[in-house]
């Protein structure tokens, strides 16, 4: 096939025929297919509908059959690569009655599981039978999977190497000695007569008798924070796995649900979330607030995009006083791919004022922040030095 071919066939796939194309371009059987995929989301037809039946309109249909929702999802993962089925089950969701089907088994089964797509389960999970819920959960285990393997051990290498520098011990014990770290620090010291090194700096590992960091994750569950709670909801379960680190996991919407006890299955931490709802940051920082034993060492993560429907008054008087105490707090307007959020303006610039800073952040650099967390650096400018956009107070953003 020609370059001037190929350019012709793509115009045809994409205008959808009829007279509106004008291409002149015959389709193979492939190309067919392909062409009856794209017009069930995109064109007139509808998966239950004959070609002949076909509208010719631009309005989309997936119809109302389960088995031919499936073998859609089927046909486009055949037909296209996984970035571009991840787009068109998006916009089937957004177009079309597609959630509806989410309660079918069958369905499920033949989808491209994604981050999106495991929030769109959770929010739907209180409805579903129990057969699709089992389905669901086998979905959603899967997105996890991936997820761990890509992000579990930055997140562990990034927390575990902050605590060690930050619990940097100058006089252990024998057996907390950190020999390799200490045998670096005093490569000046060698004694070449003796062939030896003098020890005159003892590195250390510190005291693991007890948590030497807490992480209390403040998630607000409403339902445009959705690929939030599940990065967070994973990234809470690695956190929970490291015993230097005691951390506590809690959604809130205008009610209060602590999950840390679910926290050795990330999947029952996200099937324990309720997507959707008000939100009362308030109520949540005060069951926070209950939970900080020991705020000097203590790391609270708010993720939330700041809209309260509470009490807005007391809810940055109660910021201020977890501030006050000594704990360092963190404003995640978001912890996902999409880009910059809508947020209040507002609080985000209070928040700054009062040294919480106020940014998103994606699941690639979440491992970095915690570690220069761990380390008590200076959060805006970590942020800055990534052209990450955090708030401002005097009222900017």
């Amino acid at each position: 096939m020609t370059t001037d071919e190929e350019r012709l066939r793509r115009w045809r796939l994409i205008l959808g025929g009829d007279e509106a194309d004008g291409t002149g371009c015959s389709l193979g059987t492939r190309d067919l297919s392909i062409d009856r995929a794209l017009n069930a989301l995109y064109g007139g037809g509808g998966l239950d509908e004959s070609d002949q039946a076909k509208s010719k309109s631009r309005r989309g249909g997936l119809g109302g059959s389960a088995p031919s929702v499936a073998r859609w999802l089927g046909d486009i993962r055949e037909f296209f690569p996984s970035q571009v089925v991840r787009v068109m089950q998006k916009d089937a969701l957004e177009r079309l009655d597609l959630r509806r089907m989410l309660m079918e088994p069958e369905m499920l089964e033949a989808v491209e599981p994604d981050v999106r797509l495991v929030a769109d389960l959770i929010s739907l999970s209180r409805v579903m039978p129990g057969k699709t819920k089992e389905t669901a959960r086998i979905v959603v285990r899967r997105v996890v999977e991936e997820l761990e393997r890509r992000l579990a051990e930055p997140l562990r290498q990034a927390v575990l190497g902050s605590l060690n520098r930050a619990i940097r011990n100058r006089r252990p014990r024998h057996n907390e000695i950190d020999w390799h770290r200490t045998i670096r620090a005093n490569l000046r010291h060698y004694q070449p007569e003796y062939k030896t090194i003098i020890p005159e700096t003892r590195i250390g590992h510190g005291r693991k008798k007890s948590a030497l960091r807490e992480i209390v994750l403040c998630i607000d569950q409403s339902g445009s924070m959705a690929t939030s709670v599940v990065y967070a909801g994973i990234f809470g379960a690695v956190l929970a796995s490291l015993p230097a680190v005691k951390t506590h996991v809690v959604v809130f919407d205008t009610a209060v649900v602590d999950l840390t006890a679910d926290l050795d299955d990330p999947v029952e931490v996200l099937f324990g979330t309720q997507l959707g709802g008000g939100t009362d940051i308030n109520r949540a920082l005060s069951y926070c607030q209950g939970l900080i034993q020991r705020p000097q060492d203590t790391i609270l993560v708010l993720i939330s995009d700041l809209y309260e429907g509470g009490n807005q008054a007391e809810m940055l008087k109660r910021s201020a006083s977890i501030v006050a105490s000594g704990v360092q707090m963190v404003a995640l307007l978001a912890l996902s791919d999409d880009g910059a959020p809508f947020y209040d303006h507002h609080v985000a610039s209070v928040y700054a004022e009062m040294g919480v800073p106020a940014f998103a952040c994606t699941p690639d650099l979440f491992p970095e922040l915690m570690a220069a967390a761990i380390n008590r650096q200076d959060l805006g400018q970590w942020a800055a030095a990534r052209d990450i956009v955090a708030a401002r107070g005097g009222g900017g953003t």
